[in-house]
């Protein structure tokens, strides 16, 4: 907008010096002309010059109309060739490179022609001002394409530093992720040298102390110890899905799969990307969640496992054809931690059954 400004205010002093410089060297047939014109081309760039200016496409006709214009305001008066001052960095603003320079080279020789038909054939006039028009045509080149050339460097520069913050930011991203990572890691760990091995230590303990655990307060002290044991290898296998160390989304997806002791069929469409781990641990934990489930409620025949990989999403199906369950049933933990997860990455869970007609499970993922 700066920039406008500045070219909007060149574009009215040069225009209003030469209309001065007009008015001054009064000629009472040609000066109202030559006004006339100035005053054309002045309204010609406020409603259409300064937004081809700006990069509006289309400046075609304008660029022709004042060519036009000029060639006649230098044929009613010479003077108002000092319009070129504006005229010829206009035509590079406006117009690609090798346009602009044959426009400029036709918008300094207009002043010629005008004044060898002005004078009558008037060969002196040529032989005086060619060349002060040819130096300002050649000067005028030079400059539209330095000009040119610093606006594209400009550009290109621009275009660079933005690509260098787009990749600060997907290295500071993947640095956030490889940090929660291990994080998550470190916390696993944690829980499985401590918490994990104490519950361990309990149970043994007491159950040295009674083999048959005869005594009731024993065998719920282990019981209970069990059920945390149990809970804290859950939170481990949470922190650290192994499943996806060695190897990619579709490869763990597989082997889960191919782990059910019903026959299942794993299938994986679109092209295979990376994706935050966030989002392939919520993948993962559903579809082992809906093979389970699969396995130890529906009494499935066959499962089918469906990872699509599309340009706006990741898609995940788990269909089985075992006894299925009536809309709303219990839906028990395990579905609705398989909505709790979905929704923690942005996720839509789909759960949907019929009695009798298995169950399918799709969790669809923007990304």
């Amino acid at each position: 907008m700066k920039d406008q400004r500045f070219w909007d205010g060149y574009f009215a002093v040069v225009a209003g010096a030469v209309a001065t410089a007009v008015l001054f060297a009064w000629q009472p047939r040609d000066t109202p002309v030559a006004e006339g014109v100035i005053a054309v081309m002045a309204g010609l760039y406020w409603f259409a010059g300064r937004k081809l200016v700006r990069g509006r496409p289309g400046g075609d006709w304008y660029v022709y109309a004042t060519l036009t214009a000029f060639a006649v305001g230098t044929f009613a008066l010479s003077t108002v060739s000092y319009l070129l001052f504006a005229l010829c960095p206009l035509l590079f603003m406006i117009l690609p490179v090798t346009r602009a320079v044959g426009a400029v080279l036709v918008a300094n020789t207009a002043p010629i022609f005008a004044g060898f038909l002005r004078g009558g054939g008037d060969w002196t006039f040529v032989a005086m001002n060619g060349p002060i028009f040819a130096m300002t045509a050649t000067v005028a080149v030079g400059m539209g394409l330095f000009i040119t050339r610093i606006i594209i460097q400009s550009e290109e520069r621009a275009a660079l530093i933005a690509e260098l913050e787009t990749s600060r930011a997907e290295v500071s991203r993947l640095s956030h992720e490889a940090g929660a990572a291990a994080e998550r890691a470190r916390l696993a760990g944690e829980i499985h040298d401590t918490l994990a091995q104490g519950f361990t230590s309990i149970i043994t303990l007491l159950q040295a102390a009674d083999p048959h655990l005869t005594d009731d307060r024993l065998r719920l002290a282990v019981d209970t110890a069990k059920e945390n044991l149990a809970e804290s290898r859950t939170l481990v296998a949470a922190l650290t899905p192994s499943a996806l160390g060695t190897g990619s989304l579709p490869e763990a997806v597989r082997r889960q799969a191919t782990r059910t002791p019903q026959p299942a069929t794993f299938r994986c469409t679109g092209t295979h990307r990376a994706l935050p781990t966030a989002v392939e641990v919520v993948l993962l934990r559903t579809a082992q969640e809906a093979l389970t489930n699969a396995r130890r409620h529906a009494a499935a025949a066959q499962v089918t496992v469906v990872l699509a990989y599309t340009e706006e999403q990741v898609r995940l199906s788990v269909q089985d054809d075992g006894a299925g369950f009536a809309a709303g049933s219990s839906r028990g933990f395990g579905l609705t931690g398989m909505q709790a997860r979905a929704d923690q990455v942005g996720g839509e869970l789909t759960v949907r059954s019929v009695p009798g007609r298995g169950v399918t499970v799709e969790l669809e993922i923007p990304g």
